[in-house]
């Protein structure tokens, strides 16, 4: 059972649930349990002094092993199926003692039963002048005095329209203070106030307003008048406190979304339909009599843990209440007896200068909802999200528009409830956690071999595997060679995977990427290129149809995400009659690599129930079957233009096939290689890596791919995008290969390029290099790079200028090995 809020109702409803034997947590904002009866002086409960009751009561249920006491948390979130979002404040000696300890701390919270006792807050008046320094809530001034020892002022005027502004007078008085006057917006206070007012030699002004204060710096004065009109009178002050009455804090039920209605006796709105396991006690409820409120809190306390295992609770006795304070009467609205003129500075939202006249003319500029009031005037957007001002903004448009107030609405309490820092809420995401890490299935494995990792987004991934003594150089270059001359295992799981099922699969793949799809074979696959609407490369990738409705996408690493939001966003306001459905698999599968000359060789005693020949199945098919007696999907394919399989399995079965295939391919020279090798062999076949070698502005066009662009396709994403001008003009980077004439020399990626080198500075600059490597197979530099009209420059040599010399390079075509391409067919 969650109990937020440690106030009477909270703290009696915490001590029947603990009774029972279910765990309790209690949460408060407050450092101290108690909430406001800490202040009131006067309140007895079993004859005790409030005060003493809340210590006995707080170190009862302190010394129980079933019940956590959270001081200085607050409840800020409530959200689906009972879950409450805490946020706790460290206390500053805490911190200071273990620099170590977090200043903030978050607790996410699945509870049974949640019970909100979160209290009332106190209305402010709207008169004129009502933000003047001096001037402030009449509980304010209670809690300064009587928990602080700390009185407001010497001369404290009391403006009114309800009961419990009285005693905040009575405990300023019984201290020193001369009250000036009760300013009491009621025709008919309670004739027990009155009469103790009289007693105490405090003047009370029954039905008036103050219209105006006055004062630099700090309020020296009130101007009062009869609610009826009349004769003014300026009284002089030093302080003024005021109370419209409270407001039962209800934005932790409506978050919860339940919904609240209306008591248009009291004015306020209460906790009506609950939509989630939770009750509401004591002023969050309404409930501002003490004894009908801990009535309320024991059983609401009593029915929780009995829903949630707890053993039965005999109701005993509630406690007596002695002293109590009365919080009868409520106003909402500004305060009668000033003009339009005067509404001015009559401030209903004090963090954002709203006033009364504010919202007025935004009902006389058409704004009919309650939204678009909030919205006009910013009125409840600041901090305290109208805690203060909501109430009477509704009821000042609910006049101005000649409605009850019922029927201008209520705007939305969304969490939090209170301003919680990023911190917080970011919680784990700091230090070596601030992002957070994905792993492969074959990680471990990794792991134990040896392998260096380096971050690909969120994934780890194996950068190199270095033997005892390797710089990542010597790694690189045996992994590249191996992988050339026998054969390479590699985890390519990172790849996003999405499955594309429905009648209207191929059309819908027509229309995302720019390759044609309709005529593609099942058990055949295809290098797909994806445009946005600009007609710039998004993403790329290898597709398998796996059956005449289904098709198996891979994308980039990175891209997962943002690739199947671009399909939903196109599928839903876009091509909403195909019938198609998209389903991330990234998770689902893991990916296992196998490239070299000798891949058929290593694969093909595991492999059950495919024919993998040649001609069986040829370069860019798949196949289903079983490996290892695991279900797969097999496709022939390759990123390093060798022979080459990647094999996907079900991801709980990755690392016990790829053990199973390296141990098939260990005695035959096969290495395990990382993204770096990886990198090298891809670039040396030309293929290009989507965010590396392009940069948000390059057109298939421009990375030499117009082969993939269906040249009869009536329609596809980019499709108009790639006909505008400045897209088909003279002048745009193309993508090239670089050679070095100094075959040692390794450019730097990123490194600028230009067409002569003795230019004056600053020198025009005609591309950069987008990824350079050492060829170990090829035994030089090699490195691809966007140059403005690249695919016209061919054989032509270029300058890289560097801080200590200036590279030549000559421009190349983008395949550096294996041009004719007889190697991928092995």
């Amino acid at each position: 059972v969650l109990i937020i809020g440690g106030g009477l109702a909270g703290l009696n409803a915490a001590l029947s649930a603990a009774k029972s034997g279910v765990r309790v947590i209690l949460c408060d904002e407050n450092p101290q349990l108690g909430g406001s009866i800490l202040y009131d002086r006067h309140l007895q409960i079993d004859g005790k002094h409030a005060t003493d009751w809340v210590k006995d009561t707080v170190a009862t249920l302190a010394a129980m092993d079933n019940v956590q006491l959270l001081t200085r948390t607050t409840g800020f979130g409530y959200y689906a199926q009972n879950f409450v979002s805490l946020a706790e404040r460290v206390s500053e000696h805490m911190a200071k003692s273990d620099p170590a300890l977090a200043r903030e701390r978050l607790w996410q919270v699945r509870a049974g039963r949640v019970i909100l006792a979160t209290g009332a807050i106190e209305r402010h008046l709207v008169f004129a002048d009502n933000d003047r320094p001096g001037i402030m809530l009449a509980s304010a001034a209670q809690k300064y005095l009587n928990q602080y020892g700390v009185a407001v002022g010497a001369n404290v005027g009391v403006f009114t329209a309800c009961d419990a502004a009285y005693q905040a007078a009575f405990d300023l008085k019984s201290a020193g203070v001369n009250i000036s006057a009760i300013v009491d917006l009621r025709a008919i206070p309670p004739k027990t106030l009155l009469t103790k007012a009289r007693e105490n030699g405090i003047r009370v002004l029954k039905d008036h307003s103050i219209i105006k204060t006055s004062g630099h710096l700090r309020i020296a004065s009130m101007t009062v008048q009869p609610n009826s009109g009349g004769q003014n009178e300026q009284i002089k002050i030093d302080s003024l406190i005021n109370s419209a009455g409270w407001t039962p804090s209800v934005h932790l039920f409506s978050q919860s979304r339940g919904k609240l209605k209306w008591d248009s006796d009291r004015q306020i709105f209460l906790p009506g339909t609950y939509a989630q396991d939770c009750a509401s006690i004591g002023a969050c409820n309404g409930t501002y009599d003490e004894e009908a409120l801990i009535v309320e809190a024991r059983d609401a306390a009593i029915a929780a843990a009995s829903e949630t295992g707890g053993k039965r609770v005999r109701k005993t006795k509630p406690a007596k209440i002695s002293n109590a304070t009365s919080l009868h009467g409520n106003a909402i609205g500004a305060a009668p007896g000033a003009g339009a003129k005067d509404m001015v500075k009559a401030f209903v939202d004090f963090q954002n200068d709203v006033t009364a006249k504010d919202i007025r003319l935004a009902v006389r500029e058409g704004m009919r909802s309650i939204e678009h009031v909030k919205r006009f005037t910013t009125t409840g957007m600041a901090t305290d999200q109208g805690k203060m001002s909501n109430m009477h903004g509704l009821a000042i448009a609910a006049e101005q528009l000649g409605k009850d107030l019922p029927d201008v609405g209520l705007t939305t309490f969304r969490a939090p409830y209170t301003p919680v820092t990023f911190a917080t809420i970011v919680n784990h995401s700091r230090g070596r956690l601030f992002d957070p890490v994905r792993k492969t299935p074959m990680h471990d494995w990794a792991e134990e071999n040896g392998a260096v990792f380096e971050d690909v987004g969120p994934w780890k991934r194996a950068w190199y595997y270095p033997k005892p003594g390797e710089t990542m150089q010597e790694a690189v270059n045996r992994e590249c060679v191996a992988v050339r001359n026998k054969a390479g295992i590699f985890d390519g799981t990172t790849l996003g995977k999405i499955e594309i099922v429905g009648p209207d699969a191929a059309e819908f793949m027509n229309l995302l990427y720019t390759n044609p799809w309709t005529r593609l074979g099942v058990g055949r696959t295809r290098y797909g290129i994806m445009c946005r609407e600009d007609g710039f490369i998004y993403d790329d990738g290898v597709i398998g149809r796996m059956a005449e409705d289904r098709f198996h996408v891979t994308t980039t690493t990175g891209g997962a995400p943002r690739v199947l939001n671009h399909m939903e966003d196109y599928l839903q306001t876009e091509f909403q009659h195909l019938d198609v459905h998209l389903t991330s698999t990234s998770e689902q599968w893991a990916v296992i690599a196998v490239q070299g000359p000798l891949a058929r060789q290593i694969i093909e005693p595991l492999i059950e129930d495919i024919d993998i020949t040649h001609e069986a199945m040829p370069h860019m098919s798949v196949r289903e079957g079983k490996i290892c007696g695991v279900p797969t999907r097999l496709f022939r394919i390759s990123f390093t233009g060798e022979l080459g399989f990647e094999i996907n399995v079900p991801a709980d079965y990755g690392q016990s096939v790829w053990e199973a295939v390296y141990a098939q391919g260990l005695p035959k020279g096969m290495v395990a290689y990382g993204t770096e090798t990886m990198h090298v062999l891809r670039a040396e076949k030309g293929y290009i890596i989507v965010g590396q070698d392009t940069d948000g502005t390059v057109t298939p066009h421009d990375a030499g791919l117009s082969w993939a662009i269906g040249k009869a396709k009536p329609d596809f994403v980019g499709k108009r995008g790639l006909q505008r001008p400045d897209l088909v003009a003279d002048g745009r980077k193309q993508l090239v290969g670089l050679a070095t004439k100094n075959p040692l020399v390794v450019l730097e990626e990123g490194a600028q390029i230009v067409s002569r080198p003795n230019q004056q500075i600053p020198m025009k600059m005609i591309g950069f290099v987008t990824s350079s490597y050492w060829s170990e197979v090829l035994g030089r530099s090699i490195a691809l790079a966007l140059v403005e009209n690249g695919h016209s420059l061919e054989g032509d040599t270029l300058y890289v200028p560097m801080e200590d010399e200036t590279i030549e390079v000559e421009v190349t075509g983008m395949v550096f090995y294996d041009p004719d391409g007889g190697r991928i067919n092995g």
